[in-house]
């Protein structure tokens, strides 16, 4: 059943038979391949999970920021109340599907606390007026009971819409770093450990919101002896880190 729950997921219907036969190629014999599939079949489930009753009428933010020429060129994020969110990011034009997190209690009211401290964006400019070049288009969204109050702006001085922004950019560095090591640990193993580097230079940098979302994968490659031994201990390495957060 998971095999072909996630076959559903991610094949067009077209292509179901000759993903099923490629999936089956490649599961046949790799025990490690079926904890990379239990993580993306996670994942897709907590996206596509049932809407709970009255789930509409909790408050929800969202991010966007569009640049091309960036990496992601394009990215959407959103999180209610409850600390749910949806995050989406890549090339505009080939999108890929939302991806599901959930973020901790403290970080959840960090972002509507400061959302607060800027009145949830109505009547509110955020857009400096410094001649400044383009830093893509970002826009700032509050709903809530049906009502909707965004903000625009390319840059701002305003210092709570700057660790707002902060805090976005944040989870979708988390996210990226999470799609670049699930890719890695399935197709490209010898990828992994300058990959894990990169997320090391990041938490390094306060770059990471709630940098706790990759402990999943992070595990998964500490205890799989399939990958590099150095991979292995930079996973464990960044776990120790996160969990002593």
């Amino acid at each position: 059943m998971l095999s072909l729950c996630v076959l559903v997921r991610v094949c067009p219907r077209s292509d179901i038979k000759a993903c099923k036969s490629n999936f089956r190629k490649v599961n046949c014999y790799w025990k490690s391949e079926w904890a990379v599939i239990l993580l993306l079949a996670a994942r897709c489930a907590l996206a596509q999970g049932p809407v709970k009753p009255g789930a509409d009428a909790s408050p929800q933010l969202g991010y966007s920021r569009i640049f091309k020429g960036s990496t992601p060129e394009y990215l959407k994020i959103t999180v209610n109340r409850a600390g749910d969110g949806h995050y989406v990011g890549g090339k505009l034009g080939a999108l890929p599907p939302p991806r599901a997190f959930r973020l901790t209690p403290s970080t959840t009211n960090e972002f509507f606390s400061l959302a607060g401290s800027l009145h949830n964006f109505r009547s509110i400019k955020l857009e400096s007026r410094r001649n400044v070049a383009n830093m893509g288009e970002k826009t700032l969204t509050y709903a809530n009971q049906g009502r909707i109050w965004t903000v625009k702006y390319n840059y701002t001085r305003n210092r709570e819409a700057e660790k707002l922004s902060n805090l976005f950019e944040g989870i979708a560095t988390v996210e990226e770093h999470i799609s670049a090591l699930l890719y890695k640990a399935r197709f490209d193993p010898l990828g992994l450990p300058g990959e894990l580097a990169r997320v090391r230079i990041d938490l390094d940098n306060h770059n990471l919101t709630d940098p706790a979302l990759m402990a999943p994968v992070l595990k998964q490659i500490e205890s799989d002896p399939q990958y590099l031994h150095i991979a292995q201990i930079r996973a464990r390495k960044l776990l120790a880190r996160i969990e002593s957060n």
